[in-house]
């Protein structure tokens, strides 16, 4: 993962009606921005909100990185010596007297990097996907994105392409499990849709860095015609044979890899996928700010990606403190939703495939939360406004669905009532709390639109609330 430069929209009109859906037979797409720009956000992507993502490789093995970090631009050196990105480990092994060095010298004295390919695969030989896929679902999520391969160039499938680096064997290049074909099953199987992640821009068997100043970046980029043509052929394996509904590319794509040509192939062959924004090219169906949020709606789709932790791989140095609160978690979720994203939160799995207790903990208690609230989550869109404040100082988020609209409060109500003062009162307006169909309290026509509430709600999350038929 890179952190990428955050992109704020207006919601426009447009927005407001609907988006395309895919009624129409599937257009023939070509390997131009016109051709590939005509291509509709789908609707269960649109609707899904939460996703979760996967980085699994061979950097679950060491399983670490600092947490004591200095405060400092992603581009600057010094974060580079402490990357707080676990899968990052490669890379920062490779720079000198990094805290990644010393913790490897101490734990693995002179052993290579590759070398970890044989506790990786004994490890995930004890990995049961159709329980990971439950997981996922339980949390609430409608969308998985695994990572095939990360910068590091081991994939998590036996990919037939042959990777020409001579000083690695096959053995040290890819796992002996398929993987993701594995995973990809379980996940379907659980009702949900099934992405792929793909690291074109960089691959540490191609170019071995290290990246230690942000001038380092793009230089370690691998563009040769034979990473080019590797490039192409393993996505598309992963097209061919696993048919991803999220096709997320990262960093970049190489210049020799033809990225038109792979956007044109994907979609003829999954009409109802997406692409992100880091092909390198002026086309994709969502933004990806990283570890960022937006400050007002959108009129594109985006998707903030982050890790439950500051890692997105496995960190074994993160526990309580280095994690999102439950509360927090549900409020970004929700912010979020409100301003016409989703939320792509990931978990590191060690070696094995075990998800941190640390991190189930948060994924547990989001899809409790969801259970309740997801009505006021799933399959809406943003209303004329994301945010706003009550009388009585609580924080709203609001989404829309159909004729309804609902009001969600971040965080405990802080009383009896909560007044929406710029929320005009309607007369005939029913209101409810999400998951709870009974009536709630009366509206004001003075002060605006006000929700009485039956007790004190338990919890300290958030609260969503139903006023049906007040977007009409």
């Amino acid at each position: 993962m890179i952190l990428k430069p955050l992109a704020v929209g207006i919601l426009s009109a447009a927005f407001l009606s609907t988006v395309s859906c895919f009624a129409q037979a599937p257009q023939k797409y070509h390997p131009t921005l016109e051709s590939l720009d005509r291509h509709p956000l789908p609707q269960w992507y649109d609707g899904a909100k939460l996703g979760i993502f996967i980085h699994w490789g061979l950097y679950s093995v060491p399983g670490w990185a600092p947490i004591n970090h200095p405060d400092h631009d992603f581009s600057s050196a010094d974060y580079i010596r402490y990357n707080p990105y676990a899968e990052w480990y490669l890379n920062v092994l490779r720079v000198p007297g990094s805290p990644t060095a010393e913790y490897h010298k101490q734990h693995y004295g002179e052993q290579g990097y590759y070398d970890f390919a044989p506790t990786f695969n004994r490890e995930s030989k004890k990995w049961n996907p159709d329980k990971m896929a439950a997981i996922f679902r339980d949390a609430g999520a409608r969308y998985v994105v695994l990572t095939s391969k990360h910068h590091e160039g081991f994939t998590l499938w036996p990919s037939t392409t042959p990777n020409p680096t001579p000083s690695l064997k096959p053995s040290q290049l890819h796992a002996e499990r398929d993987i993701v074909g594995e995973l990809t099953t379980a996940v379907q199987n659980q009702g949900l849709k099934m992405g792929l992640y793909y690291s074109g821009g960089y691959d540490w068997t191609f170019n071995t860095g290290p990246i230690e100043t942000d001038k380092d970046y793009d230089a370690v980029k691998p563009q040769s015609e034979a990473y080019g043509k590797y490039a192409f052929a393993q996505i598309h394996e992963l097209i061919d044979r696993y048919h991803p509904a999220v096709l997320w590319n990262d960093i970049d794509w190489p210049k020799t890899g033809n990225a038109l040509q792979v956007e044109a192939d994907y979609y003829n062959a999954i009409p109802d996928g997406v692409i992100d924004d880091r092909f390198g090219i002026k086309h994709s169906d969502f933004t990806s700010p990283e570890y960022e949020k937006k400050d007002q709606i959108s009129e594109k789709k985006w998707e903030e990606c982050r890790g439950l932790g500051r890692s997105f791989g496995y960190n074994r140095a993160e526990g309580e403190k280095e994690t999102i609160a439950p509360g927090e978690l549900i409020a970004l979720l929700v912010d979020i939703v409100s301003k016409n994203g989703n939320l792509l939160l990931d978990v590191g799995p060690e070696a094995d495939g075990t998800i941190p207790p640390v991190q189930m903990e948060r994924l547990k208690a989001l899809g409790e939360w969801l259970k309740q609230n997801g009505e006021a989550i799933y399959d809406t869109t943003p209303w004329t406004k994301a945010t706003g404040k009550s009388a009585e100082g609580d924080d709203l988020r609001f989404t829309k669905k159909g004729n309804d609209l609902y009001v969600t409060v971040l965080g405990k109500p802080k009383a009896q009532t909560i007044t929406i003062t710029d929320l005009p009162a309607k007369n005939g307006i029913a209101i409810t709390q999400v998951g709870d169909n009974s009536d709630l309290g009366a509206k004001d026509q003075a002060n605006g639109m006000r929700i009485a509430l039956r007790g004190t709600p338990k919890g300290d999350y958030a609260y969503a609330f139903k006023l049906a038929d007040y977007a009409r």
